[in-house]
């Protein structure tokens, strides 16, 4: 599995091509069925066809979350960034901010990770997915909170955690990592306010912009699970990049057993 690469200078065919080989070497020496790539390359035809020349094929699953990001500039002033807002969105911000019961509170402590994912867990079983497990998210935050790049962000409503979020601050972009919420008090709009409060934190660090992170165009994929996120995302404004999809090399028929088997799950998954 190679993770958002190649990285190249420029789309060179000659240097994908000698990356290509040397992969296919390293592949067959370890006995593996097939190469997979996540590559950060605009989604178009041009970048399409070069994978498909070099015997790439679309993968059953996508092996990256950044395939699709829906992602805000925030070099516009605040006033700017709230006229840009979906009026409904703009109008959910300013009753959270109204509400005297509701208090937002910012942290890198270690451990509110207790707290957040005690939501975390809440939020997935009534949903029916697998949530990151407590020490994945540990040792996520314990890395870049070292630099200070990354903050809780807790809603509460008369003292009770009502949602709460992770959000990474890295390389000039603020990262909307995680995200957690209690549909109990979900008529006070407080996930909202937190997301407009962790823009305002990067437009505060200097930071030019705001990645929302997953994205489906909600029109053609109704019913995909992250339409109704997806348009929760798209009220504060931005636009959409898309990146190629995960890309499979095969290097032996055993891959076809893999194929069949994740394309099963997708369609289970309703993806």
């Amino acid at each position: 599995m190679i993770q958002h690469g190649p990285v190249l200078v420029s789309n060179n065919k000659d240097i994908l091509g000698f990356f290509v080989r040397e992969l296919k070497k390293i592949g067959k020496r370890e006995r593996a069925s097939f190469i997979r790539i996540s590559p950060l390359w605009e989604r178009n035809e041009e970048n399409i066809g070069i994978f498909k020349n070099f015997g790439f094929r679309e993968s059953p699953m996508h092996a990256n979350a950044y395939e699709a990001s829906w992602k805000l500039d925030i070099t516009l002033s605040e006033e700017e960034l709230l006229a840009n807002m979906r009026k409904t969105t703009r109008y959910l911000i300013r009753q959270a901010q109204k509400n005297t019961n509701v208090v937002i509170e910012k942290s890198n402590n270690l451990d509110n990770l207790k707290i957040y994912q005690e939501l975390n867990e809440k939020v997935a079983k009534r949903q029916d997915f697998v949530p990151f497990s407590y020490e994945y998210i540990k040792n996520e935050f314990e890395v870049f909170s070292k630099d200070n790049q990354c903050l809780w962000f807790f809603g509460r409503y008369e003292g009770e955690i009502a949602a709460a979020a992770l959000v990474v601050f890295w390389s000039g972009v603020g990262f909307y990592h995680q995200a957690a919420s209690d549909y109990r008090y979900a008529k006070f709009s407080i996930p909202y306010l937190i997301q407009w409060e962790a823009v305002r934190e990067a437009k505060n660090r200097g930071f030019s912009l705001y990645d929302f992170w997953g994205f489906v165009d909600p029109q053609k994929n109704h019913k995909h699970p992250w339409a109704g996120p997806t348009l929760f995302k798209m009220g504060y404004g931005g636009k959409a990049y898309e990146y190629i999809k995960t890309q499979d090399l095969p290097l032996s028929k055993k891959y076809w057993l893999t194929y069949i088997f994740e394309k099963i799950r997708k369609i289970r998954r309703g993806l």
